[in-house]
């Protein structure tokens, strides 16, 4: 009887999914991480400063339209502090969301070729985007000390800094767990492709990216506000660093238990979708 180091076996059901072998290809996953960071910006003029411009130029237009002509408040915290933190947060979400989304319609030619696990692709979307975060938290921290040590009082940082990872993690399996569906529902549907950018404007416009929580009015649309999965993470992400925002455990908890839903259900989707995905793609 021969030792065989690969096995192959049909996959017999949505929930059985092999991730010690997810974990085996992870040399491929640093692959490709590899390639979204480098041959994306290869050829532009600007490379990963584009990272840094994107932020930066939001910021300011937010700051323009919602802070001197709508004149939305911020809590008291400098504006261009504000809008940052809501952007850099947020702009995590939306990079792995709008990434992973199109998984299988942008890598049907490999994953028609060659055999990994499928799953890889969308996890290193999910991880590189983390380095273009971790590029826009940097300048955020630079803008953030200045106040904080130039300008004293203007913010008020405290001790949930320290669940910044959290907030992070959250944002991440968000962003993976309704990529992954998005990409599997649009293998068949391929129409909802057009609803990814507007879709993720229009969430953002409808969680406290540009405004406070407290300046909605007690009643139904504050209720709806906080039932967003995403305003404890925004809110608390502003809070731990500009001192100014809601922060509670039970919310915290509320956007944990959504998120990991959320991602579940992706995984499993995603899994049964795989199997003849190249069918219809």
């Amino acid at each position: 009887m021969k030792d065989y180091d690969l096995i192959i076996r049909p996959k017999r059901h949505a929930f059985d999914i092999n991730f010690k072998e997810i974990w085996s290809y992870r040399d491929l996953l640093k692959m490709f991480v590899k390639r979204d960071i480098i041959t994306v910006y290869k050829q532009t003029i600007l490379g990963p400063i584009w990272f840094i411009v994107q932020p930066v130029l939001t910021s300011l237009m937010m700051m323009m339209v919602f802070g001197r002509i709508a004149k939305i408040s911020t809590d008291g915290t400098p504006q261009i502090l504000f809008y940052l933190a809501g952007v850099t947060i947020w702009n995590y979400f939306s990079e792995s969301f709008n990434t992973t989304a199109k998984t299988f319609t942008e890598n049907a030619n490999i994953f028609g070729k060659v055999y990994f696990p499928r799953l890889i692709m969308p996890f290193a979307k999910v991880t590189s985007g983390l380095i273009k975060f971790g590029i826009q938290f940097t300048l955020f921290l630079l803008v953030y000390c200045y106040y904080l040590f130039a300008q004293e009082g203007s913010v008020n940082p405290n001790w949930t800094i320290a669940l910044l990872p959290v907030y992070i993690l959250l944002m991440a399996m968000f962003g993976l767990g309704a990529g992954i569906i998005f990409t599997s529902w649009t293998t068949k549907y391929r129409d909802l492709t057009f609803l990814l950018t507007f879709g993720v404007q229009l969430l953002m416009y409808a969680s406290p990216v540009i405004y406070p929580v407290s300046t909605i009015e007690p009643g139904l649309m504050k209720d709806i506000l906080m039932l967003n999965p995403f305003t404890p993470i925004l809110e608390g992400f502003k809070y731990a660093f500009l001192g100014a925002g809601h922060f509670s455990w039970a919310s915290l908890g509320y956007s944990a238990i959504v998120a990991t839903v959320i991602l579940f259900l992706g995984i499993i989707i995603f899994h049964k979708t795989e199997r003849n995905f190249i069918d219809t793609v």
